[in-house]
């Protein structure tokens, strides 16, 4: 499967699995960047959240990336 860009703002980066069952955000806070994994209650593999906090962006990025190869599905 793919991940689609769905929203992107000054803040807030988020892209969508091509099922539309995960999410997977990249959110600049005031001290540090975030990302989170998030698959609904309705995915064939069930509900999985996963929360990782990131002092700088590039590491923050390679967690999006190694997440979006770890959370595809076929």
């Amino acid at each position: 499967m793919s991940w689609t860009e769905i929203r992107r703002d000054d803040r807030i980066v988020e892209w969508e699995r091509s099922d539309g069952h995960a999410t997977i955000r990249l959110r600049h806070g005031p001290n540090a960047w975030h990302v989170r994994f998030d698959r609904l209650h309705q995915a064939p593999d069930g509900r999985g959240y996963e929360s990782e906090r990131f002092d700088d962006e590039a590491a923050a990025r390679d967690a999006v990336e190694a997440w979006k190869t770890e959370y595809d599905v076929e």
